[in-house]
């Protein structure tokens, strides 16, 4: 893993101040060639209404099928914390977030299901993809039923 060049894990590093400040980072997959699905779930994740400045909260689902990289997971954590204080339309953040990933770590396939709770009354749930899953790909459901209370 030395030809990584990882500059945050395993050290104490800084919060980004914003996702265009956040570093995102990839490792190597030991499974190259192996179609498999890796999953990364934020129960907690937090932007602001770029209006208003309030605070939106919303689970994120983010499943990849790796191909060459792996995305380095504290990286993940810091740079979805970075959007903490950032002001952006629920559709833009999810669709930013999963866009980022594929820049970083090509994929062989992406999708992502951002489950934003109520503003107004409305929940918006966005959701996005790379395109057809591969086949052979299994796909388990992401887990968050339809807006009932969640």
């Amino acid at each position: 893993m030395e030809d990584t060049h990882l500059t945050q894990l395993g050290r104490q590093v800084d919060a980004p101040a914003s996702p265009e400040a956040a570093v995102l980072e990839r490792v190597p997959n030991p499974q190259a060639g192996t179609l498999y699905l890796a999953r990364f779930t934020a129960p907690e994740f937090t932007s602001l209404c770029p209006v208003t400045g309030q605070p939106d909260f919303a689970r994120l689902v983010i499943d990849y099928a790796p191909a060459d990289w792996l995305i380095e997971s504290k990286s993940l954590k810091l740079y979805l914390g970075s959007f903490r204080n950032h002001g952006g339309f629920h559709e833009d953040v999810t669709i930013s977030i999963a866009k980022k990933i594929v820049a970083v770590a090509a994929p062989t396939w992406l999708r992502i299901g951002g489950y934003w709770h109520p503003r107004g009354g409305i929940p918006i749930d966005v959701f996005w993809q790379t395109g057809e899953p591969p086949a052979g790909l299994w796909l388990p459901d992401q887990g968050v039923d339809a807006y009932r209370g969640r």
